[in-house]
């Protein structure tokens, strides 16, 4: 039997006003970028051991203007340090709405699986008396060994 993890309904002005709201924040904060897996590895790592290094540096630096070459721009590193303490709470408010939606998504995934397994089950038991024999044997793909094979190899 189905075990329904959640029970949610999303109208479709829900979706919407969401999808909407997501436009707005990315409207609001023009100056995001994009950047690549392979871009994101080679990038220094801000934890809070570096964080701290950071800050103390440009600190430091800020208060010992003689020793900073014209090379270096604090003024610039001041304004990332701003941007980033700005960027910190709608990141860690975006990253637990994400968490939800991936969350509430995979347990609407869960549920529905759940259900078209016990319906495959009363298919395989009573759909050959409906004639629903073809039907189930379509749906059954999923199961074939051979199919996975073929999925393999791709």
């Amino acid at each position: 039997m189905s075990q329904n993890l959640i029970s949610i309904t999303i109208t479709q002005e829900q979706q919407e006003a969401a999808l909407a709201a997501i436009a707005q924040l990315e409207a609001a904060l023009p100056g995001l970028i994009s950047l690549g897996t392979a871009e994101r590895k080679t990038l220094h790592h801000m934890g809070h051991k570096s964080e701290v290094f950071a800050r103390g540096t440009i600190r430091v630096l800020s208060q010992n203007p003689s020793i900073v070459p014209p090379s270096m721009d604090i003024a610039g590193a001041h304004q990332d340090l701003a941007a980033f303490d700005r960027l910190r709470p709608i990141q860690e408010i975006l990253s637990r709405v994400n968490a939800m939606v991936a969350s509430t998504s995979a347990a609407l995934g869960h549920d529905l699986m759940d259900f078209a397994f016990d319906g495959y089950s009363q298919l395989k038991v009573s759909g050959a008396a409906q004639g629903l024999e073809d039907l189930r044997r379509e749906l059954g793909t999923r199961f074939s060994r051979r199919r996975r094979e073929v999925d393999a190899g791709q």
